[in-house]
């Protein structure tokens, strides 16, 4: 199988004041094309810091990241943005949505800045596979928690990304909502055939997914393939 991440050898220092933090050390894995892969932890493992890392977001200060065929560290800033943008989704606890624009301008935004033709039209049928077919008009503080993450999920697959990474998908939700949410997620999934990295505290999340990769004090303590099919 093809891999659309691999990670070699990756470490990650912070200076804080005279001494160096080190948040990830020796980090090693791959995920398969197509596969769901989940990241946990306890709060400060540094999951987020490797969402970042692996999604090009922050440089590494040792090892390599290769994401979609392209060495990230060989990449300027500007190419890896282009890379985001043409092949990578997000989804994050706090939405990120802005509050400018209403549901369908929101989903509508990366489709515009990839010329597409049908921007608007596809950004309502997105809306619609999420069930905010009604909600096109509505700005985000207009929406419930809920809501808005729909809105954020139909975003995060407007530009049918290769691999899609959520962070802490349901941290804002309540229960019920939160399996929503990721029924809709997993559903959006299978159908685009993308690539799905979670990165959670909840092990009950973490166990629909292939694969399950467990960090402690910024090192792999595990890394395991689940049940899943």
């Amino acid at each position: 199988m093809t891999k659309i991440l691999n990670v070699r050898n990756l470490r990650k220092t912070y200076t804080s004041g005279a001494k160096d933090l080190t948040v990830l050390d020796d980090i090693n894995f791959a995920i398969e094309k197509g596969a769901t892969f989940s990241i946990v932890g306890p709060s400060g493992s540094g999951k987020t810091t490797l969402l970042g890392l692996c999604a090009g977001l922050d440089k590494l200060d040792t090892g390599s990241v290769e994401l979609c065929g392209q060495e990230l560290s060989q990449l300027t800033e500007d190419k890896r943005a282009l890379l985001r943008n043409q092949k990578v989704g997000f989804i994050f606890q706090d939405f990120q949505l802005l509050p400018t624009l209403t549901a369908l301008e929101n989903v509508a935004v990366p489709l515009e800045l990839q010329g597409a033709a049908h921007a608007i039209k596809d950004a309502k049928n997105l809306l619609h596979k999420v069930g905010l077919g009604d909600r096109y008009d509505h700005y985000p503080s207009q929406l419930s928690g809920g809501e808005q993450q729909r809105v954020a999920l139909a975003r995060a697959f407007a530009n049918a990304p290769e691999i899609l990474f959520a962070d802490e998908p349901t941290g804002n939700l309540d229960e019920e909502t939160g399996e929503k949410v990721i029924k809709l997620l997993f559903d959006l999934n299978k159908e685009m055939g993308t690539t799905l990295v979670i990165v959670t505290h909840d092990l009950d999340l973490a166990q629909l997914t292939q694969h399950i990769l467990r960090l402690k004090g910024g090192k792999i303590i595990a890394n395991e393939t689940t049940a899943v099919s």
